[in-house]
């Protein structure tokens, strides 16, 4: 055993050092520099040629996505259905949950350490010698990109499949200038401080990764959106067509890998990018595919086998302490925004009623529903948390508590698996945002059912929780970190062996992240 940690230690080290030098590359606490003039977007074009990535970026066979909610989705269904028809792929994708390689699939796989280390490096050692005042070394965001191409230039892949970060037009992936097809995702409200506040100008942003003659698909968008989006693709003599929802029976009785009904939306995004990819690029004949009658054998199984972390993923507590598998279970959904709210509110609602029996379960356990929550402060939480509720009381669903924490993951600090701190004891984070959550919780409970949560499931008996509890409610608690909401999470579970306690963990990627994390732990 100590041999095996001399060895995961020392095998870390130079990873470690790749996430120092990744993390210093971040310009700033939050994403948003409210303007969005790119901050010198052609410099991207600058790095491209130091890379000397130019030809090989034209030469590849490119997919590129945009869209407020289900860009990722898209991404992720679209890559499963091209490796399925037997093409070597590449998959760039964030944020990252827990290690930032999982931005950087190949065939389906987060690329290994080994690779991951020697591309990193050949990129950092060029730029650091080649950049200068007059051209700085790139953001975080606009390195990965960098990156991303790199790797798949170097890997050889057939197509790579390029999810746009924020935006579109001032977008690090927006260097590619002859993708074979472009899509737009369903847009909404995200990120307004930087894209602008209404429909039709967050539109316009994401348009601009449309490219003179190069088709694209969306999917139905609001009117605002939709007209916006038509103009643009007009200017550029651009084909924009509305890919429809899939028919689930095309699935032959499968259901697709990713959960929810809003995932139909995006599988039939994916399906018009890649049917348009595969005649563009010369595999298969114009409108073959008849997509309202059948679909190919392999484009099934993409849509039914594809995979995405942190998104409708139910995780069990592996903690030993926990007596029965049920016992406590996270339901994890990186929701962040309004619409996606309601559509995690929905997926919780209908999970939680169809729970499997354990081995020793008896059926009428009871169930009490938690919320643990946290959001960036750009959000807008009188937006994000009314709609949760309304979603959930309308199937029946009422939070017994909701739990305000930080996040664990640093906007400071790129982190790995093995890099992130766990600690309880990590210095006292600025707690006042998580004041503010609690405060617009407690104001929309009292608002829409007065005062009527009856029990108090804050005091756990035998346990002194003063230091982790910084404020607690009638219906929330704030805790000072989130390994000790876990904690506490675990110690009522234990002393309530009679119920059931289902976790609804959503508001931020970043602490769907971090609770995956210290579940593996």
């Amino acid at each position: 055993m100590a041999q095996d940690d001399k060895c995961r230690s020392s095998s870390a080290s130079p990873y470690d050092e790749a996430m120092d030098a990744l993390s210093s590359l971040i310009t700033q606490k939050s994403r948003a520099d409210q303007t969005n003039a790119g901050l010198r977007f052609e410099l991207m074009f600058d790095y491209v040629k130091i890379l000397d990535l130019e030809e090989a970026i034209s030469k590849m066979k490119i997919i590129h996505v945009a869209g407020t909610k289900g860009k990722g989705s898209t991404c992720t269904f679209a890559e499963a259905i091209l490796r399925n028809c037997g093409f070597r792929t590449g998959l760039f994708t964030s944020p990252h949950l827990i290690d930032v390689r999982e931005r950087f699939r190949l065939d389906g796989v987060d690329i290994c350490e080994e690779k991951f280390l020697a591309y990193f490096w050949w990129c950092w050692d060029r730029l650091k010698e080649k950049c200068s005042d007059d051209i700085p070394m790139p953001n975080l965001f606009r390195f990965l990109a960098l990156l991303a191409f790199k790797i798949f230039a170097a890997e050889q892949v057939d197509v790579a499949i390029m999810e746009v970060g924020l935006g579109g037009k001032f977008d690090a992936t927006n260097v590619v200038q002859t993708p074979v097809v472009c899509g737009i995702a369903s847009l909404g409200f995200d990120h307004t401080e930087i894209l602008g506040n209404t429909l039709g100008a967050i539109a316009g942003e994401k348009a601009g990764i449309f490219k003179k003659g190069v088709p694209a698909f969306t999917v139905p968008q609001p009117d605002e959106a939709m007209e916006v989006l038509k103009e643009k693709a007009s200017q550029l003599d651009v084909s924009l067509q509305v890919a429809n929802p899939l028919d689930s029976k095309l699935l032959n009785g499968l259901n697709l890998g990713l959960v929810g009904d809003h995932q139909y939306v995006n599988a039939g995004l994916a399906i018009k990018l890649c049917s348009t990819w595969l005649q563009n690029t010369g595999h298969l004949e114009p409108d073959s595919i008849d997509q309202n009658n059948s679909l190919p054998q392999q484009f099934i199984k993409g849509l039914t086998t594809a995979t995405l972390q942190g998104r409708a993923q139910i995780i069990p507590d592996p903690s030993p302490d926990i007596e029965s598998v049920g016992d406590l279970v996270f339901y994890l959904d990186g929701a962040h925004s309004p619409e996606s709210m309601e559509v995690c509110a929905n997926w919780f609602s209908l999970a939680i009623k169809d729970v499997p029996l354990h081995h020793g379960e008896t059926a009428n356990k009871d169930s009490t529903q938690i919320l643990l929550f946290n959001c960036m402060s750009v959000r807008d939480p009188q937006l994000l948390l009314p709609r949760l509720l309304k979603t959930c009381d309308g199937h029946g669903t009422n939070f017994k508590k909701a739990l305000f924490v930080p996040n664990m993951s640093l906007y400071t600090k790129v982190g790995s698996a093995s890099t992130t701190s766990m600690s309880s004891t990590d210095p006292v984070a600025d707690l006042s945002w998580q004041l503010t959550l609690q405060k617009v919780w407690e104001g929309i409970i009292f608002g829409e059912r007065g005062n009527n949560n009856k029990g108090d499931l804050v005091s756990v008996e035998g346990k002194d929780y003063s230091e982790a509890i910084v404020k607690s409610c009638e219906n929330s608690v704030v805790f000072s970190s989130l390994p000790l909401a876990i904690k506490w999470l675990r110690d009522v579970s234990k002393q309530n062996r009679s119920v059931r306690m289902q976790v609804l963990v959503t508001g931020s990627l970043h602490l769907v992240g971090d609770v995956m994390k210290l579940l593996k732990k």
